[in-house]
């Protein structure tokens, strides 16, 4: 059965959520709900990386619900039903033949029926929406912004991407958006979004086995805090090209690296104590990075 509505208790849980594009591939949603959120409360959407560990992420940000009172929901994509990075970070664009599969069958739509799902119950009204993604879950972000546009969004973050999806019609997905249908007025409504590209500057490692090492990918850079700057570097060229306004940023987390954990905390603090971006020393560098 389709899951039409989600009503999470106070404190943490773990929901099942059968999509209705996706019915023979099910998935879970993460939530911790302070005991006084309100239906017109802030949420934040946080998108988990490349473990699928989407409790992990909905607990970085435990300490920030309870702090501002924000309802946490965190769609988690298990590996065996969304296998490798085809199967989550690159949305299921790509069909098992190569070919691109029906926009339908695309996952970065899900986000929003988790949110419909939500309103159905009661849980949500009309509150402001943030969406958050790291590493894998930054992949998944920026390029759901591409695709289905922001509207639902009060504000998105693409923390520590490996690699990126370019602004170009003339590279075909998922380097660039070319052979989904797409068109230039795309191109501008994603440059027009102001999209945050959130960057640990110790995310420099070039060994990590994890780090997408595809000729596409190397292209952008060494690491993936370069592949950051190269990002914004040709978005703004791109849209410079075109004679269109760019309003992405690039904000830089010093002293952190490839780490979950901290690079959630400090989208908290930045949303929501000012556009403060704390100390590493704060944050609680980990030695050991949180994917």
């Amino acid at each position: 059965m389709i899951t039409k509505t989600l009503n999470p208790p106070v404190g943490r849980s773990t929901l099942p959520f059968i999509d209705a594009s996706h019915p023979d591939r099910p998935l879970a949603v993460n939530c911790y709900r302070p005991a006084r959120h309100a239906p017109n409360d802030p949420v934040i959407v946080v998108q988990h990386g490349m473990l699928r560990n989407g409790d992990d992420y909905r607990d970085f940000w435990i300490d920030a619900a309870e702090k501002h009172n924000l309802l946490i929901v965190a769609p988690t994509f298990p590996d065996e039903p969304f296998p490798k990075a085809e199967g989550y970070n690159n949305g299921l664009v790509i069909s098992g033949d190569g070919a691109i599969a029906p926009r339908a069958d695309w996952l970065y739509a899900v986000p929003g029926r988790v949110l419909d799902a939500l309103r159905a119950a009661g849980v949500i009204d009309k509150p402001v929406i943030r969406i958050f993604g790291h590493s894998a879950g930054g992949q998944f972000v920026h390029r759901m912004l591409a695709t289905e546009g922001g509207a639902l969004f009060e504000a998105a973050m693409a923390s520590n991407p490996g690699w990126y999806t370019l602004p170009t019609l003339e590279r075909r997905f998922p380097e660039g958006l070319g052979g989904l249908g797409l068109d230039p007025d795309a191109l501008t409504r994603w440059f027009a979004y102001p999209m945050i590209i959130f960057a640990g500057n110790r995310d420099i490692v070039t060994s990590d086995p994890n780090l997408p090492a595809q000729p596409e990918a190397l292209a952008q850079g060494p690491h993936r805090f370069g592949r950051a700057h190269f990002m914004l570097d040709f978005a703004r060229a791109e849209a410079s090209r075109l004679g269109v306004p760019c309003n992405w940023q690039l904000i830089t987390v010093d002293g952190i690296g490839h780490d979950g954990a901290a690079m959630s905390r400090a989208a908290a603090a930045y949303w929501f104590e000012g556009g403060r971006i704390p100390s590493a020393e704060e944050l609680g560098k980990q030695v050991e990075p949180v994917l």
